[in-house]
């Protein structure tokens, strides 16, 4: 490790420990030397100067706290001793101006995809079952028991087979202790090899609640049955509930009136059984399958891709090592002419400002501010606040305050203009960075950025988050070796390398842009798709952080 501690902005009063740290220990960082009053564990921050109450803490160049108690210079920030604090934000008509990276290494690369007919192309080909009500889920699970199993899209083989062989064990009074998890056989035996999944959306939701509730999941429905990665959709209906089929087909002809996917709708109340229903729904989607069947990847330019940003399970390190190198990978996509949607919006509380500076005109400007200051409203409003955001497993690793936590969220995003402003579900149509009006809850995110259209979502984590999603593969990036280590069933990309100061953010970010190619192209599985990690959650537009 070349240096122990990192100034991440000149103008920051604290600095990060990248390596646990002694009390006593003197620091040189820089020309000035710091003697560390207590310990301060790696990821977790400590001041560079006397901070009296009232003082602002400064970190990334902006206010993300402010002193509780006297704190002497060397001393550990906690959430004792410091508080979140925000600067208010407005438009001003900054020029701004954006210095584009270099990506003559991706001039002319494209990637393998599907195309579909609108003109996008999609990363993967799924089929996708959807039911337009609770009622419907277990529908869907008998569904999927059958198909994922007989067709080889399951990935509970080696389980079910591990659990006989502990059955077997027990029932012969021999030991559990020499049963091994065996490896899966999955995907040896798939008949349809231009079909990457077959996708179910269970969801809690279609009737109860209140009409605006059913509204906004239609829409969310619609957004996937037309996205890109999406080849053909069975819809399944009970028939009394809030969302009737003819919303959801009113929803999508308004999204795409020239949508031309296969697309089997079934209503039980009108179905002579259960097993009917059943039946007749695996008979259709059989045949779609052969249909889709018939698609293969073709060459794509990148300007193609549509890659969301997210972080979950962050830590100290995020905003230094996995966000940066994923927000460079953003703007090597939009310097290609390329999507990049960034969602959380509790994430992004503290550097508003920037993002609104770096609005293309202010009506997005604007929209932005409207949905953000919207929102902050709704949670304030049921007694809660953008700063209850941060987690016990955030706080524990070094993230003391919501500002800092988005400060460091918001480097995903990069440095380029912010083109477009969506509310939940809007689609993204301009080539460009947007902002996707969600939560910053993992799941909730993930579902409103495939929504929007991502067709690949890089996703970083400092203590591991075993998610994904039904339609967007999820690549997930460790901000740090060791969780690389300790989970690597789940983590396809290590940028520990930046804090062991071995690679750069620019090496690091150029990589992540090869690995994205190559899972657009089918050519490696990241692991939440291979763990058939299809995480899907509905928004209801309550508050949610």
């Amino acid at each position: 490790m070349k240096h122990r501690v990192l100034k991440v902005h000149p103008k920051d009063n604290v600095m990060v420990a990248l390596a646990s740290l002694s009390k006593g220990e003197a620091i040189s960082f820089e020309g000035e030397n710091y003697v560390l009053q207590e310990d301060i564990p790696a990821k977790h921050k400590f001041f560079t100067n006397d901070m009296k109450p009232g003082d602002e803490v400064i970190m990334y160049g902006v206010l993300v706290g402010r002193a509780q108690t006297h704190i002497p210079q060397g001393g550990r920030m906690t959430i004792e001793n410091t508080k979140h604090a925000a600067d208010p934000y407005d438009y001003r008509n900054a020029k701004f101006e954006w210095h584009a990276p270099d990506v003559s290494k991706f001039k002319g690369r494209t990637f393998n995809g599907y195309h579909r007919s609108d003109g996008r192309v999609g990363t993967a080909n799924y089929w996708l079952f959807i039911p337009t009500v609770f009622c419907e889920n277990r529908n869907l699970d008998v569904i999927r028991e059958a198909m994922h199993n007989e067709l080889g899209y399951a990935v509970t083989d080696k389980y079910k087979q591990y659990t006989h062989q502990l059955a077997d064990a027990y029932k012969n009074g021999k030991g559990l202790d020499a049963i091994d998890l065996s490896p899966s056989s999955n995907g040896h035996h798939r008949p349809f090899k231009n079909v990457d999944g077959i996708k179910f959306l269970n969801h809690q939701g279609g009737c109860g609640g209140i009409r605006q509730d059913a509204a906004i999941l239609s829409k969310l429905l619609t957004a996937y049955a037309d996205h890109p990665n999406v080849g053909g959709i069975t819809v399944l209906s009970l028939g009394c509930q809030n969302l009737q089929v003819q919303d959801f087909k009113n929803d999508l002809k308004q999204r795409n009136p020239n949508f031309d996917k296969p697309l089997f709708i079934f209503e039980q109340q009108q179905s002579q059984s259960e097993e009917q229903l059943i039946a007749q729904a695996i008979r259709k989607t059989f045949e779609g399958l052969i249909q889709i069947n018939k698609s293969e990847r073709q060459p794509a330019t990148l300007n193609k891709l549509c890659i969301g940003v997210k972080c979950g399970g962050s830590d100290g390190f995020s905003g230094i090592s996995a966000n940066p190198s994923v927000g460079y990978c953003s703007d090597l996509v939009v310097a290609l002419g390329g999507k990049v949607l960034l969602a959380e919006f509790p994430e992004l509380c503290g550097v508003e400002q920037e993002l609104v500076d770096r609005s293309v005109n202010e009506e997005a400007a604007r929209k932005f501010m409207t949905l953000m200051k919207g929102f902050e409203d709704t949670v304030i409003k049921a007694g809660s606040s953008f700063s209850m955001n941060p987690s016990p497993g955030n706080i524990k690793d070094g993230l003391i305050t919501d500002a800092m936590k988005s400060a460091g969220a918001a480097k995903k995003g990069g440095t380029s203009p912010v083109v477009d402003v969506l509310d939940y579900t809007e689609p993204a149509t301009k080539a460009g960075l947007s902002l996707v009006c969600t939560p910053g809850n993992d799941v909730e995110a993930t579902t409103g950025k495939a929504a929007s259209g991502a067709t690949l979502i890089l996703f970083t984590t400092g203590l591991g988050t075993p998610t994904g999603n039904p339609v967007c593969p999820t690549i997930k990036v460790s901000t740090n070796s060791n969780l690389t280590k300790r989970m690597n069933d789940i983590i396809d990309i290590d940028c520990g390398p930046v804090i062991e100061g071995e690679k750069t953010i620019t090496q690091m970010g150029e990589e992540i842009l090869e690995y994205c190619i190559k899972a657009a192209s089918g050519e490696v599985i990241p692991k939440a798709v291979q763990l058939n990690q299809d995480d899907f959650i509905p928004w209801k537009r309550g508050v949610s952080l």
